[in-house]
């Protein structure tokens, strides 16, 4: 059975995309990140919870107070991407559940009064937002460079707050030369996949 979604769609956004490491010097607009997470909001969380946030280092004094937190590996293109977008869980999302949740708002108490249950249902639902992010930039026509190599503290201190926990950088542009490293193998379906 093939997919309903255009096989050119298909390639842009997995099979011929890949994580960008370099970009070309072309600028990410505010326009084009506004198209994108205005796509990729009606991504599904759990309670609708949207515990992601966002916080794009456009500047050159955020660009190198970033890059003084990155891996080794990581400075570089970080350093020259036209746009970095620091990815966070808010780990007190649930202040906004009874607007984005209006028909069962005493899911924010009920569920969700705990620290530790909304720092672990934040983790979980950012990142499959963050996921949502990087096919919303794949989808805008444009390159990201996920990355976890960094110092996750260093990060949270300088541009988040206690509330916020860090999830990864994303590089963010067109692709620049040499910009792919070989793509690595993938599991099989009958390795991943088991019925019972």
């Amino acid at each position: 059975m093939s997919l309903v979604l255009d096989p050119a769609a298909q390639d842009l956004l997995f099979r011929e995309a890949r994580t960008a490491n370099t970009f070309t010097d072309e600028p990410v607009t505010d326009e084009q990140v506004q198209a994108i997470y205005d796509l990729v909001k009606f991504g599904p969380t759990a309670f609708n919870q949207s515990p992601l946030r966002v916080v794009l280092v456009r500047s050159a004094e955020g660009r190198e107070r970033l890059v003084q937190h990155m891996a080794e590996g990581n400075r570089p293109k970080t350093a020259t991407a036209p746009l970095v977008a620091i990815l966070a869980a808010d780990n007190e999302f649930h202040e906004e559940l009874p607007a984005l949740l209006p028909h069962f708002p005493q899911a924010k108490d009920l569920f969700f009064s705990e620290r530790p249950a909304r720092e672990s249902a934040a983790g979980l639902n950012a990142a499959l937002q963050a996921a949502y992010f990087i096919i919303g930039v794949r989808a805008a026509g444009l390159a990201a460079g996920p990355m976890t190599g960094y110092d996750a503290a260093g990060i949270q201190k300088e541009f988040l707050d206690d509330d916020h926990t860090p999830l990864m950088v994303v590089n963010i542009g067109k692709p620049g030369e040499d910009a792919w490293f070989p793509r690595s193998p993938r599991l099989s379906f009958d390795e991943v996949v088991t019925t019972v």
